[in-house]
């Protein structure tokens, strides 16, 4: 019910910022002109626009935050590019028209206050370029949107990720245009995914280029070697029962895995004792016969070679990962940065309130 409130009133703030746009821009300094010395009325329909505004730009905020599909970086060179405008078109046109109104009544420029519009847009033009900066070629900001990396990354953490680890890239194209490094085995790292490059995905990298791997029974096994998956107890959080907790170590990284050895799969109907609203709950049943194959192994990805210029991502959550086991490898082209701490973590669809244990949290 949140969640269709707060996109409707999202939409609902495209019309209404663009009318009080127009109408803060152009048509309410000459209402103010006209009612000197008296202060200016609004229509009661443009005072119920202005009072909503607030509320529905906040909306829009959160909307953008839980978005992913949204290219930030374009959203902000545009905003950019639109503030720029409004700013230089009050420099060499409407500052001068308000100028020359005010004198035909005999009126100082400075008795029609400078539009609100034109404040914003001249203050935060600056922070918006200094922004869009730091966030093309230094740090970026993004929302974790499902359980694939759990119990490393959780559904609603908020991750700052380094975007000069992999090279510095121009904002929208995302074009490379100075190596700095690679990705290496066990990083948690950001890509944009390769059948939807519109949509960040975070797995793990589990294959560089030159190497062979496989999954078998959730365990990797890379060039030929199987990585210990070492046993630490079972995982139960309400909405996961029963789930295998292992400590893993991927190059110089030691990090915790979900896995089910199954050959059933982990979903099923919504579980009671799940604090999230979720449509489903995961539940690892028992362990089966040998020779029975795992739900997560995939006859087609049997083994697979890293070329050159590709890496393959799996989550830490073995059995509930949309990863490269099924949809391939992540070009370099795709590359957006690697995964350093958790900020945030705030997930609407969970009772209780953010999880404050979270944040300032290392990724490893």
């Amino acid at each position: 019910m949140l969640n269709s409130i707060i996109t409707v009133l999202a939409w609902a703030l495209i019309p209404v910022g663009l009318l009080t746009f127009v109408d803060d821009l152009l048509l309410r300094p000459r209402r103010r002109l006209a009612a000197l010395p008296n202060a200016p009325v609004d229509p009661n329909w443009l005072k119920t626009a202005y009072t909503v505004l607030p509320v529905l730009a906040i909306a829009g905020l959160i909307k953008l935050l839980r978005s992913e599909y949204l290219d930030f970086g374009l959203a902000l060179v545009l905003v950019t590019l639109v503030g720029g405008v409004v700013w230089a078109l009050d420099v060499f046109v409407l500052r001068r028209v308000r100028a020359r109104d005010a004198a035909a009544r005999g009126q100082q420029a400075a008795a029609v206050p400078e539009p609100a519009s034109v404040d914003y847009a001249r203050s935060m033009v600056p922070v918006i370029v200094v922004v869009l900066v730091l966030r093309s070629f230094l740090f970026e900001p993004f929302r974790i949107p499902s359980d694939s990396m759990m119990p490393t990354l959780q559904d609603g953490d908020f991750i700052l990720v380094n975007k000069f680890a992999y090279g510095l890239r121009l904002p929208v194209t995302n074009t490379k245009i100075l190596s700095i490094g690679e990705p290496k085995r066990g990083e948690v790292f950001v890509f944009r995914f390769p059948p939807d490059p519109r949509v960040n995905y975070v797995k793990r990298v589990v294959g560089v280029p030159g190497d062979r791997v496989q999954v078998k029974d959730d365990q990797l096994i890379i060039n030929g070697e199987p990585i210990a998956l070492r046993p630490v107890g079972r995982y139960n959080d309400g909405c996961y029962e029963n789930m295998q907790l292992s400590r893993e170590t991927l190059g110089e990284h030691e990090h915790d895995v979900l896995s089910c050895r199954s050959p059933y799969g982990i979903v099923g109907p919504p579980l009671p004792g799940c604090n999230r609203r979720l449509d489903r709950g995961y539940v690892c049943g028992d362990t089966p016969p040998d020779g029975e194959p795992d739900s997560g192994d995939n006859e087609r990805f049997s083994e697979m070679a890293i070329p050159a210029g590709y890496y393959l991502a799996v989550g830490d959550n073995r059995d509930n990962s949309d990863d490269g086991r099924r949809w391939g490898l992540v070009p370099e082209k795709n590359l957006v940065g690697r995964a350093r701490f958790i900020w945030l973590n705030l997930d609407l669809q969970r009772s209780g309130g953010p999880d404050w244990g979270r944040i300032g949290r290392r990724i490893e």
